[in-house]
């Protein structure tokens, strides 16, 4: 059991001063289930996180395809992560 690499998604929109971040993962939880781990906020800032668990992997798999389809839907587009770009939440 191994996490999966976080998918990173930006928004910006300089006329509407925007600048936002939304990262979705899958990984292992302690008791074999999986989690989404989802965080988000205004780029420059810690932002805040949820996380959903879910029994097996394709379910955790399906939910987390399903808000990066929400979230691609709402403007937000893939960034790729350099190592020292990273955010500390995800090293």
């Amino acid at each position: 059991m191994t996490a999966e690499p976080p998918v990173v998604l930006e928004r910006r929109d300089e006329t509407r001063n925007m600048a936002r971040f939304y990262v979705i993962s899958v990984e292992p939880t302690l008791f074999g289930q999986w989690a989404v781990v989802r965080h988000w906020g205004r780029l420059g800032t810690s932002g805040q996180s949820r996380e959903s668990w879910f029994a097996d992997l394709d379910a955790a798999r399906a939910e987390s395809a399903g808000w990066q389809r929400r979230k691609r839907g709402r403007g937000y587009r893939s960034h790729t992560v350099k190592p020292a770009e990273r955010p500390s939440v995800l090293v």
